[in-house]
Formats: C-alpha cells, structure tokens, sequence
C-alpha cells in the first residue's frame, strides 16, 4: 500500500512537470492570445493521470500545473484573477478521471471503440470545465479588451473558445492514441 502511494505521489510531480514543459516549450505550443492562451499538449499528462488514477490524481496533477503556470510568470491581474484563471481551470482538468472506471472496464474487454468514446468524454469534461473558468475570469477581469461594441462574454466566448478547441481536439486524439496503442499506460 504503501509502494501505490508513493507510485502516486512521483507520478504526481513528473506528469505536472511534463505538463509544464510541453506548454513552455516553444515548437510544442502555439500562443494566439497576448494575454494568454494557447494550444499545447499541456492538458496530456493531467489527462493520463485522470484516467490512470481517477479524479483524486488528475485534479492535483492540474492544480499542480497552474501553481507552475504562476511560478513561472503567469499573466496575473489580481489574486481573484489568478485563483480563476490558473488554480480553478488547471485543477479541473483532472475531473475527466470521472470517466476512469468505465475507460478501465472498456480496455479490459479490448473495445477500442468503447476506450476512444470514454477517452473523448473525460477529456471533453476536463476541458468544458476549464473552459468554464477561464471564460469567467475572462468575462469579469478582461472586459477592458473587447472590441467597442462588442459583448465581454462574446469576447470571453470567442478568446477563450478559439484556442481551448484545439487543445481539446488535440489532446483526445493524443491520449486515444496512446491508450489504443498502449492499454497498459493505464495500469499502475
């Protein structure tokens, strides 16, 4: 018991590193917004960790993710902001381990079709819900930004959507092929 908690804690602080690193690292993310916002493979390894360890693991490997993001020269307006835009949004990525046990269930009956649907569903939780966080904060801290005219939760709407999408898009196709390819990446 004591082996798994350790096992935990490790895979924790490398997949939150990774995290880290592969939206850091120039040729791995593409930025489109001047205030933030990019497309990256950032949301991976809190996926991977979501469904290898449930919930409990993919929402302290994303809040680990936005700690980081912070400690490493975030765009931070206020502590509100910052609470919003790193700590809640990053965390809540790893709400898509809600799907873990079904996703589990699909590889040990080798259903390929069944692990891609469940893996597009926890990521599709994990990043409505990020979603979610930085377009409030975007709706209530960077109203200053949208064209005249234009409504701040239309703005909010549109910077935020145009490159959590992507991201979205990208990281379901990645982490479906890496289970498809490797079902034992689930295992721990």
């Amino acid at each position: 018991m004591r082996n798994r908690r350790v096992l935990f804690l490790v895979e924790i602080a490398i997949f939150s590193a990774l995290a880290l690193l592969l939206d850091i690292i120039p040729f791995l993310s593409f930025k489109l917004w001047a205030q933030g916002g990019s497309v990256s493979f950032a949301m991976v390894p809190v996926f991977i960790m979501a469904f290898r360890w449930g919930v409990k693991g993919g929402v302290t490997t994303g809040l680990l993710l936005g700690i980081y993001q912070i400690m490493t020269g975030a765009y931070i307006m206020t502590p509100l902001q910052a609470f919003l835009d790193y700590v809640v949004a990053f965390a809540v990525i790893g709400t898509a381990g809600l799907v873990a046990k079904p996703l589990w269930n699909a590889i040990k009956s080798k259903e390929s079709r069944r692990l891609v649907g469940w893996i597009i569903v926890g990521c599709l939780i994990g990043s409505v819900l990020r979603f979610f966080g930085h377009f409030f904060a975007g709706i209530v801290f960077y109203g200053e930004f949208a064209p005249e005219g234009q409504p701040v939760w239309l703005y909010s709407l549109v910077y935020n959507g145009g490159y959590m999408l992507p991201a979205f898009i990208l990281s379901s196709i990645v982490v479906s092929l890496l289970f498809v390819k490797r079902p034992t990446l689930l295992s721990h």
